[in-house]
């Protein structure tokens, strides 16, 4: 409730409190130079606090009644001291909430006030004027000070925040790419070799049956990697590449195609290189098999000191392709995107009789 309707009633509840217990101090230890406390200095003790319960909603003018209280106390003649405690947390809340131009103008407002009353009893020190001055001002100072530092704060936290989203935003669009390549391989392995099943089920079961029985792996495997992919989305999990090079024997093994794999060097890979590279020669392997079905391929893995080099190169299609036509159109520009993301390149196009992709992914340095 208190936030909904700009109260502050634990704030205020305290400060009444300490209002009347020092002034009860004040009064005694001043009782030979100030007046004794009667119902009107309650009153008037009481004045602030109520001001302070809805200071929330009315800054300015609650500001003004409590220091207008203090000064009808003052002039009364009771204790020095108590208060003073309701116009210094107003003026102290002011400027943590943000009304600095209102504060200052109040503290000039305070100054102004308890100088005059200085001058009004024929206290015209200059010194005294001095430690009214520097009193408020050390007030104010450590206000902007506190101002400043939850400022910083929250603006720390907002920046966090930003950050925390934006990586989550990368997160989604990666796991969606992961998505896209999973089920497009896998999909499409599984459509060729069900077109092929059903071509040669009559002619030849036997190959009927290891098409069948690659449909069973791929359907499998395309499960396993969705459940992957999917777990990295939940809290705590943990953000493991979903496909390595170590895996692409099982690849080449399941892509129904003839495959010559080469590895050239050997050396430890940053973990998004490796799901590039795995990626890359999984979508070149998809659209052979889509374009350029009985061809040899050939993949070719080159490990150098700065990159390394994927080449997966076909020689062609020896058959009809059965989904020539049927392709998103997206695999090769997300090749490109992935070679582009770690700073790398990625160029394919026809290679004699065939096709060819090659790219190259930048590699930090060994340390020794």
């Amino acid at each position: 409730m208190r936030r909904k309707y700009g109260f502050d009633p634990y704030l205020a509840l305290i400060v009444a409190a300490g209002q009347l217990v020092i002034s009860k101090g004040a009064s005694w230890g001043q009782r030979e130079t100030r007046e004794p406390l009667d119902p009107y200095a309650y009153a008037l003790l009481f004045v602030g606090p109520l001001a302070l319960l809805v200071h929330r909603r009315f800054p300015l003018i609650t500001t003004a009644v409590a220091l207008g209280a203090c000064d009808l106390f003052l002039i009364g003649g009771y204790a020095y001291g108590p208060t003073f405690i309701s116009p210094a947390v107003m003026l102290f809340l002011l400027v943590t909430r943000g009304k600095r131009l209102m504060a200052w103008f109040m503290a000039g407002m305070t100054l102004l006030s308890f100088v005059s009353y200085a001058w009004l009893v024929g206290n015209s020190d200059l010194f005294h004027s001095v430690w009214m001055l520097t009193a408020i001002m050390l007030l104010m100072v450590v206000a902007e000070l506190v101002r400043i530092v939850r400022e910083r704060r929250t603006e720390r936290e907002r920046i966090s925040e930003e950050e925390a989203r934006r990586q989550a935003s990368e997160e989604r669009l990666t796991m969606a790419q992961e998505l896209h390549d999973v089920l497009a391989h896998n999909i499409s392995l599984i459509h060729v070799q069900a077109s092929t099943a059903l071509h040669l089920i009559d002619a030849n079961p036997e190959q009927a049956r290891t098409a069948l029985a690659t449909i069973k792996t791929a359907s499998k495997e395309v499960l396993g990697e969705m459940r992957s992919v999917l777990n990295v989305l939940r809290e705590g999990a943990p953000r493991s590449p979903t496909a390595g090079l170590d895996r692409l024997d099982e690849l080449v093994e399941r892509s129904g195609l003839e495959v010559a794999l080469k590895r050239v060097g050997s050396r430890p890979l940053p973990s998004q290189v490796e799901r590039a590279a795995y990626r890359i020669v999984q979508e070149s392997l998809t659209n052979a098999g889509r374009h350029a079905p009985g061809s040899s391929v050939s993949v070719r893995l080159e490990y150098g000191e700065k990159e390394l080099i994927v080449q997966v190169a076909d020689t062609g299609a020896t058959t009809p392709a059965v989904l020539s036509e049927s392709g998103s159109g997206n695999g090769i520009p997300g090749m490109r995107e992935r070679a582009s993301a770690l700073g790398g390149t990625l160029v394919a196009g026809p290679s004699g009789g065939g096709f060819q992709v090659e790219a190259r992914l930048p590699l930090p340095e060994e340390t020794s």
